[in-house]
């Protein structure tokens, strides 16, 4: 996947005004993220398991 032909998806709680938000890529192995407010600026490319292990610890709470 070239992740700058890829399809970048916002979350929904961001809201309109652009705020602080980053954006997604997503395929089969990897996970694109990049600012939202500077999208032709670099792109942060992480493996999709450890992205996924990432996103559980995040909700476990275990990073308070």
């Amino acid at each position: 996947m070239r992740l700058t032909d890829a399809v970048w998806r916002k979350s929904s709680y961001s809201g309109s005004d652009g705020g602080q938000c980053i954006e997604l890529a997503i395929d089969d192995a990897i996970v694109g993220v990049r600012d939202s407010k500077n999208p032709g600026g670099g792109i942060l490319a992480v493996g999709k398991g450890p992205f996924v292990s990432l996103l559980n610890t995040l909700k476990a709470g275990v990073l308070r």
